[in-house]
């Protein structure tokens, strides 16, 4: 029978507390953990996922009330430009790439889905354009280069919606990185000059070909394809 070690009267087995003097009791051979549980748990346990229309929701809140604040702000200040439509149309675009996909099915395609995103970028250029009442530069640059990117995501997508390597996936992207530029000049030397001359945008296309070509053997390399998987996980 235990004792206690302060008064030395007989206890019990399942006693916490000494009856006399309230001494709390020790048993030498229980396991610590069972007497102190850890603080952490011990098990793992599976957090519950968030519904997508919450976080859907609270995405479209945040950002309307960032509009909405600065909108009164701008108001209230009332400075030479509506600065306020730069928020508005990054709140608008920004709720077009990350809430939208949020609520509407996955099997929505593809060519849908860019659409609304460079919808999204285009509303916002011509709400800058509205703010700083460019009008000319938006129909004259803002559209054409829209356009181009609109284009070449479009083709890119198209060339990638089955799947391929990373060989393949970084060769169809580095050529459409080039394609995208020589687009950019193009429409930048159109607006300014009425007349294209290739200059920078050449020098980068020949980069991303440069970078292309060995890419290239080693793709159609075995050896050289074996190699590169096993040192960089292609």
């Amino acid at each position: 029978m235990p004792y206690c070690v302060h008064c030395g009267v007989e206890l019990s087995a399942d006693v916490k507390d000494c009856p006399l003097c309230g001494t709390e009791v020790h048993d030498p051979g229980a396991d610590p953990a069972a007497e102190h549980p850890p603080f952490f748990p011990a098990r793992r346990a599976e957090v519950a996922p968030v519904s997508k229309r919450t976080a859907a929701l609270l995405l479209t809140s945040m950002l309307a009330s960032v509009s909405v604040c600065c909108a009164l702000l701008n108001l209230a200040l009332k400075p030479e430009h509506q600065w306020y439509l730069f928020v508005v149309g990054a709140a608008a675009m920004l709720w077009v790439w990350l809430v939208l996909p949020l609520l509407v099915n996955r099997w929505v395609p593809l060519w849908v889905r860019l659409t609304a995103d460079v919808g999204a970028v285009a509303v916002y250029v011509a709400l800058i354009a509205l703010a700083l009442d460019g009008w000319e530069w938006f129909w004259g640059l803002g559209v054409p280069l829209l356009a181009v990117a609109a284009a070449v995501v479009c083709a890119l997508s198209w060339l990638l919606r089955r799947g391929h390597s990373m060989l393949t996936t970084a060769m169809l992207c580095l050529g459409a990185a080039g394609l995208f530029c020589v687009g950019v000049e193009a429409c930048t030397d159109l607006y300014l000059h009425d007349l294209w001359s290739p200059g920078w945008s050449l020098v980068v296309l020949a980069a991303c070909v440069g970078f292309s070509i060995p890419l290239a053997v080693v793709r159609r390399v075995p050896s050289l394809r074996e190699e590169a998987r096993r040192r960089f996980h292609f």
